[in-house]
């Protein structure tokens, strides 16, 4: 079976995997609560109800979500951002992140720069794994997921920074 589907489709499949499961708990709940009765179809509206957010999420992931294609990996472990690439890698905390920008330069290859007070890390959005880097970012206090989005859609050259830490006046 691993040869029936061409490897696009089956790429295209698995990023949008989320959004279809969603589209058939739907399309399951309207068939549901279409049916003759009282309290079954009752059970396929709250189906339909629950689908609606879950695809609405999944379709931000999705469209978030590069090829990994790209060098490198990426991890996220308990707040931890890793990267593994051919010539550089590091390791960003969440809480200790400062500012999130993604940069994008003129041969169209975009990257996502999370700085700390100590370090800066550059992770290629396509990169494998970089699609987790969408829950980490939906953590962050005041980042705007629709913007984060937009960004990403954008096709010229440059840095656009998506949040900053508000910094805290020091008590001594």
């Amino acid at each position: 079976m691993g040869g029936f589907l061409r490897p696009e489709i089956r790429r295209m499949l698995y990023r949008w995997r989320e959004v279809l499961a969603a589209v058939a708990v739907a399309a399951l709940g309207l068939w549901i609560a279409l049916d003759q009765g009282r309290i079954v179809p009752g059970f396929g509206w709250i189906l339909v109800a629950l689908a609606v957010p879950l695809g609405a999420v999944a379709l931000r992931r999705a469209r978030f979500a590069g090829s990994g294609d790209g060098p490198g990996v990426v991890g996220l472990i308990e707040g931890k951002v890793t990267y593994m690439g051919p010539y550089y890698g590091g390791a960003v905390s969440l809480d200790d992140l400062t500012a999130l920008s993604l940069r994008r330069g003129a041969d169209g290859k975009s990257f996502w720069v999370m700085a700390e007070a100590e370090q800066v890390l550059v992770i290629p959005t396509d990169a494998h794994g970089a699609d987790v880097l969408y829950d980490a970012f939906t953590r962050l206090d005041g980042l705007s997921t629709s913007h984060l989005l937009a960004s990403l859609r954008g096709t010229g050259p440059g840095t656009v920074t998506l949040w900053r830490r508000d910094t805290l006046p020091a008590l001594t």
